[in-house]
C-alpha cells in the first residue's frame, strides 16, 4: 500500500495532521486541562493532497537529474512538507537522508558530502550554518511556500518509472562520526515492503484505522519510517512540531490517539506532571504505547503499566536494521526489565573473545541471520561490528534469561572499568532518575589514579536553586542506599541542562570529553 491507492479510496480522509504549539493552549478547566484547536488547514494533509504533491515532488527531481539510486539530504524540523518530501524520493526511487537540525555546520556537511547527495532540502536559517556552494550541492529553500512553488509547474500524477526508494539514516554521532546505513534498492513497486516492515505491522495491529501520535523529530529513524508506516497504511498520523508531556495527553484525549511513540525519558516527563494533570486525561483510546532508543528504568515502566494499563509495547533494534526484539506488556511483567525476544534475526551473547556465552553470563548482544549492512564509506567500522560468521553487533551489552529475553545493561563503550569492576552507568542512572528532586542524570567514567576510572554523575535538578554540596552528598547516600556501593557515583556535578536530543538520546561524550582532556583514556 501507499498514497496513491488511497487517493482512489479514500482522498479527502487526514494523512497527517503537523500540530504545531499554539495549536494546544491552556485551558480554563480547574485542573489545568489543557484544550486542543484544530490544525490550521495548511497543517492538515489528506491523502489526495500527499499523493498529488509528492507525484508532483518526484517529477521535480527527475527534472533535476535525479535518477533511480541518486540521493536528497532534508535538513529540517517538523515541518508539514516533510512526509511530502520523504514520499516522493520513496517513490521516485531515491535514497532520502535526514539530517538532525542539531547537527553543527561540521557534522553537517560531513553527511551530506558521505552521503552522495546531489539536492539538500532546507531553509533559510539552517542554510546558513554551511556552504553549499562549497559542497557542490544544489539547495531548495521551503520557507514561505518554496516546495509547492518548485513541485507546482508539475504534473500530480505518478512518474513513468515509479519504485521504492529508502531512507539513508546517519546514527546520530554519540560515539564520533555519524555512520550511514544505505540498503540496496530492490526496484520494488511501490507499496512493497521489507519483511521486517511486514513484522512491525502485525506485531503492532497497524491498518488504516490507526491514530498515531508522532512525538519525535522526523530527522529520527523510528518516528520517520512509523510516519511513513502509517501513511502507507492509510491511517492517520498526529505529528508534534515539539514534545510537550502536557501536550501530548491533550492530544491523546482529543484525537483518540490508538497507537504512539515514545522513549523513555518522555515517560519520565509524563510521570513529573502532577497527579491531578495525569489524571484529568482520558488516554482510554490508546492501544499501543510503543517504546524504544533506551532501556527503560523499571520502576518507570511499573507506573506507566499502573497508569496505562497494559498497552507498552517495547522494541529493540537500530538504524542498522540488524536484529531486533520486541516485548508486550504482559511479557515484561514476567520478565521486568528485558527488551524481549527475537522477532528478527538470533540474538547471541558473546564474550570479548568472541565466545558464546550461556543464559545469564552478560557480554555484547550480536544478532545473526537478520538483515546484514554495512556503513557507508567505512570499511573499518563494519567490519568492527561483525565477527568472521557474519554475526553483527549495535555496541550494547546484555544478557539473556532461561526463556531467551534480552536485557541490555548499557552501550560497551560507556562501560566503566574501576579497579577491575566492570559497572553500567544505565543501572546507576535508573536508580538516581527516582530521586524526587532530580530531572536527568547522566553517568560516566572519569579518570582516577588509582582505579583508572571512577564513577561520575552529572544531574540536571527540577530546582536549580537546590544544587549544593549538601545536595551532592544525599544524592551519593540516596544511590547507596539502592545498589551496590561500588557502583555508586563518589562525586556529582550540577548542570542547568544536559545535552540530550529530542529522541531522548544523551550526548555523553560531550559531558565525558571534558574530565578526560590531558588524560589518557578510552574515548569514544
Amino acid at each position: 500500500m501507499y498514497p496513491g491507492v488511497h487517493r482512489q479510496t479514500q482522498p479527502d480522509k487526514i494523512a497527517y495532521r503537523m500540530v504545531v504549539a499554539a495549536d494546544v493552549v491552556a485551558g480554563e478547566h480547574e485542573s489545568g486541562e489543557r484544550s486542543v484547536s484544530e490544525p490550521r488547514p495548511e497543517q492538515t494533509v489528506t491523502y489526495a493532497q500527499l499523493d498529488c504533491r509528492s507525484n508532483q515532488g518526484a517529477h521535480l527531481f527527475r527534472s533535476l537529474g535525479l535518477n533511480k539510486g541518486s540521493g536528497i539530504a532534508i535538513l529540517l524540523p517538523n515541518v508539514v512538507e516533510y512526509l511530502q518530501i520523504a514520499w516522493a524520493a520513496q517513490r521516485a526511487g531515491l535514497y532520502y537522508t535526514p539530517i538532525s537540525v542539531l547537527y553543527q555546520q561540521d557534522e553537517i556537511e560531513f553527511i551530506i558530502g558521505n552521503c552522495d547527495a546531489q539536492l539538500l532540502i532546507t531553509n533559510e536559517h539552517l542554510a546558513s550554518r554551511i556552504d553549499s556552494g562549497m559542497l557542490g550541492i544544489r539547495t531548495l529553500l521551503i520557507d514561505d511556500g518554496g516546495w509547492r512553488t518548485a513541485i507546482g509547474d508539475f504534473p500530480d500524477t505518478p512518474i513513468a518509472d515509479e519504485s521504492e526508494g529508502a531512507e539513508m539514516i546517519y546514527s546520530s554521532g554519540t560515539t564520533g562520526k555519524p555512520k550511514g546505513v544505505r540498503f540496496p534498492l530492490t526496484d520494488a513497486p511501490p507499496g512493497t515492503v521489507s519483511r521486517l516492515v511486514a513484522t512491525r505491522i502485525a506485531l503492532h495491529g497497524m491498518n488504516d484505522r490507526v491514530r498515531y501520535l508522532s512525538t519525535a523529530p522526523l530527522y529520527h529513524s523510528a518516528p520517520l519510517r512509523y510516519n511513513m508506516m502509517v501513511t502507507r497504511l492509510g491511517g492517520t498520523a498526529i505529528i508534534m512540531e515539539k514534545f510537550d508531556a502536557e501536550s501530548a495527553l491533550a492530544l491523546i484525549q482529543h484525537f483518540r490517539i490508538t497507537h504512539s511513540q515514545w522513549v523513555p525519558t518522555m515517560f519520565v516527563r509524563l510521570l513529573q506532571l502532577p497527579e491531578a494533570v495525569r489524571e484529568s486525561y482520558d488516554t482510554s483510546s490508546l492501544k499501543y504505547a510503543i517504546h524504544a532508543a533506551a532501556p527503560c528504568p523499571i520502576h518507570i515502566k511499573e507506573r506507566m503499566i499502573d497508569w496505562w494499563g497494559p498497552t507498552l509495547y517495547e522494541y529493540y533494534s537500530g538504524t542498522e536494521a540488524n536484529g531486533s526484539t520486541a516485548i508486550s506488556s504482559e511479557e515484561w511483567l514476567h520478565h521486568r526489565g528485558s527488551v524481549g525476544r527475537s522477532i528478527h534475526g538470533e540474538v547471541h551473547i558473546l564474550d570479548e573473545q568472541g565466545n558464546e556465552l550461556p543464559a545469564h553470563r552478560t557480554g555484547t548482544v550480536y544478532f545473526a541471520n537478520g538483515s546484514d549492512f554495512s556503513y557507508y564509506k567505512d570499511p573499518e567500522n563494519t567490519l568492527a561490528a561483525k565477527t568472521a560468521d557474519g554475526w553483527s553487533t549495535l555496541g550494547d551489552i546484555g544478557y539473556l534469561d532461561d526463556d531467551a529475553y534480552l536485557y541490555l545493561k548499557d552501550r560497551q563503550s560507556f562501560m566503566i572499568i574501576s579497579g577491575g569492576v566492570n559497572i553500567y552507568p544505565q543501572e546507576v542512572e535508573d536508580a538516581l532518575i527516582t530521586h524526587p528532586d532530580i530531572y536527568d542524570v547522566a553517568v560516566f567514567g572519569i579518570p582516577n589514579a588509582e582505579f583508572g576510572e571512577e564513577v561520575k554523575a552529572v544531574v540536571q535538578l527540577i530546582d536549580q536553586r537546590s544544587a549544593s554540596t549538601e545536595m551532592a552528598v544525599s544524592l551519593i547516600a540516596f544511590c547507596r542506599e539502592r545498589i551496590s556501593h561500588v557502583k555508586c557515583p563518589r562525586s556529582v556535578d550540577f548542570v542547568a541542562k544536559l545535552p540530550r536530543h529530542p529522541t531522548g538520546k544523551l550526548y555523553k561524550r560531550e559531558l565525558r570529553d571534558q574530565y578526560w582532556e590531558g588524560h589518557e583514556s578510552k574515548l569514544l
